[in-house]
């Protein structure tokens, strides 16, 4: 079945390169990778229509952790995802084809809970520390916070449980010591009475997180659908800032969160962490170069425009796109 899937997809990609005009009707696969408010806007452009109306006729799909998804794009499967954007990074200094379209938020949306015996970060010293999987957003996320207080990989266990909601779950059950968890997961945590060591949206760094990507190669094969898929984007983040209804329908689709008020500061908080217009921050994006430039050497002639293709958020700028939205 996955083989027959790998080929079919194949036939597709090769049906764009011939043409691309003609591709904006054919299926486009696009994933998400994580249960977090910062994959909202692209469960609004599937659920009210966005893509349609731009021309794409979209399978919306979910592979957890940007590390898989790296995996299933450049096998053919996928044709865009949500991405971590340190991984796409350290992905293309292994020879990856990866490109950064639109950034989704520039702050780690994150924050370290923990059981009621921990009081700060300095105590994860030989802890268990539950994330999603190595080479995701929760992993970047918990060497970022536990860096602050001198802990270096090693000083701590990482366990991954796939999901954001099993790392709750663990906690709960007394599993692990602390978790990486996002909104709505931390909300659901500080109910359950577990203590939040450091929220990195709020006290963090400024850090690209996420970001929509795709491969170079499917890009340079369907510059149309690319555009598309960033005009999709862009109208979606708006429709979550301006309609809160279909906002939270989709964050209680996507999540399976039943809770009114849970859902309620969910969106409250992304409110201000999705980025209005989807740029990547120059400023967050070099400080996750400089990172990977002092732990590989390879990496010393890296630059930006390496991993983050700005044409298609420059063309929806220079046509208006951005000042019909937001009037700016």
């Amino acid at each position: 079945m996955r083989r027959s899937l790998s080929v079919a997809v194949a036939l597709l990609v090769a049906l764009a390169a011939s043409t691309p005009v003609a591709w904006g009707q054919g299926k486009v696969r696009v994933n998400w990778t994580a249960i977090s408010g910062t994959q909202t806007a692209i469960w609004l452009a599937h659920e009210e229509g966005i893509f349609k109306r731009n021309g794409l006729d979209v399978e919306l799909i979910h592979i957890a952790s940007t590390s898989r998804a790296i995996q299933a794009m450049l096998a053919g499967e996928v044709a865009f995802s949500t991405l971590d954007v340190t991984n796409v990074v350290e992905a293309n200094l292994k020879g990856a084809d990866m490109v950064l379209l639109a950034g989704i938020t520039n702050r780690l949306t994150f924050s370290v809970m923990a059981r009621p015996h921990i009081k700060s970060l300095a105590d994860l010293k030989g802890k268990t520390v539950g994330i999603t999987r190595v080479g995701s957003s929760t992993h970047v996320a918990s060497q970022v916070a536990l860096a602050e207080v001198g802990l270096k990989p090693g000083d701590y266990h990482l366990l991954g449980l796939t999901e954001v909601p099993n790392i709750f779950m663990a906690l709960v059950a007394g599993q692990i010591d602390a978790g990486i968890l996002s909104p709505p997961s931390n909300t659901r945590a500080r109910r359950a009475g577990l203590v939040e060591l450091k929220n990195l949206a709020v006290d963090g760094p400024e850090y690209p997180l996420v970001a929509v990507g795709s491969t170079r190669s499917y890009v340079r094969a369907n510059e149309q659908v690319a555009r598309a898929v960033v005009r999709s984007y862009a109208e979606a983040v708006h429709l979550f800032k301006t309609n809160k209804t279909a906002a939270i329908k989709a964050l209680q689709k996507y999540t399976k969160v039943k809770e009114a008020d849970v859902l309620d500061d969910t969106y409250t908080q992304f409110l201000g962490y999705l980025e209005s217009i989807p740029r990547i921050s120059p400023k967050g994006l070099e400080t996750i170069l400089a990172e990977v430039r002092a732990k590989d050497p390879k990496a010393k002639q890296l630059k930006p425009e390496d991993v983050y293709d700005t044409r298609f958020l420059a063309a929806l700028e220079a046509e208006g796109l951005f000042r019909k939205l937001w009037g700016k």
